[in-house]
């Protein structure tokens, strides 16, 4: 019917492991059968990939479990020279960033005192934003100051990157607003 108060008695860790394999309690002696069953969620995953936390420009090397085309979990990787398989807070929870239901996968546009979102195409997006860079850019262009030092330069434009950016983005914005004139770039990591 059930475990009599003997066998219950036989199954208390500490009984476990003044009589056991395991004189430390370190092991078997405090493993539950619950927890002896257990599995790691990885074990089921179809592959493994390497890469690197987006979060900031640490660098940490992650594993990424996928099953059946999707991410399961999200850990840090042993073999990597930064991190040694440790992972903050944020690395730690970018499963989330991939996997949230509630993220944003569409151009999504306010017009000018609009009170709802639209989506928008990419292209329709990407034409907009040109034109608006264009225009700012040489309405607030400075070719030189009033004593005729060459500046070319645009205030009108200014940059702060977020700490979801990884190093090579972070890279290639500096050298985007660099081209265009803008001297206003900073990081939210520098802040």
């Amino acid at each position: 019917m059930g475990a009599g108060p003997g066998k219950a008695f036989l199954g208390w860790p500490l009984l476990r492991q003044l009589i056991g394999p395991d004189p430390l309690g370190r092991g078997t002696a405090s493993e539950s059968g619950h927890s002896r069953r257990l599995e790691p969620r990885t074990v089921h995953a179809d592959r493994v990939v390497d890469s690197i936390c987006p979060y900031c420009a640490v660098g940490c090397g992650q594993k990424i479990f996928v099953k059946d085309e999707q991410v399961i979990q999200i850990e840090g990787d042993p073999a990597s020279p930064v991190s040694r398989g440790r992972l903050c807070p944020k690395g730690s929870a970018s499963k989330q960033l991939v996997t949230s239901p509630t993220r944003v996968t569409k151009v999504r546009y306010r017009r000018p005192n609009g009170t709802e979102w639209e989506d928008l195409d990419l292209d329709t997006a990407m034409d907009m934003i040109t034109d608006r860079v264009l225009k700012t850019r040489k309405q607030f262009w400075e070719w030189e100051d009033e004593k005729g030092r060459r500046l070319r330069r645009t205030m009108g434009i200014a940059s702060l990157g977020g700490a979801t950016l990884d190093n090579e983005e972070n890279y290639l914005m500096k050298k985007l607003y660099t081209a265009m004139g803008a001297i206003q770039i900073e990081n939210q990591a520098r802040i």
